[in-house]
């Protein structure tokens, strides 16, 4: 992944759920619609909570993988 396929970045290394996700709740409306928020988390239990909550608030997740055991997710913001 690029840097400049991103526009903000949300670190959140080292939370457990359920606080990743609260912080992607708060961070993705301080990106601008169709702007894209990588984030970056060490939490498996982001593999199911982030595209969940994609799905449910209309944001695309265009990437996830796996690096070092870290989580990466590039969403691009909805409407």
């Amino acid at each position: 992944m690029g840097e400049s396929e991103w526009q903000e970045e949300l670190d959140a290394r080292g939370l457990f759920c359920p606080e990743p996700v609260m912080l992607l709740h708060t961070r993705i409306l301080e990106v601008g619609e169709g702007e894209i928020l990588k984030v970056v988390a060490t939490d498996p239990s982001t593999t199911r909570d982030i595209p969940r909550f994609c799905q449910f608030l209309n944001h695309e997740l265009v990437e996830s993988s796996e690096e070092d055991d870290e989580f990466i997710y590039l969403i691009r913001r909805g409407a």
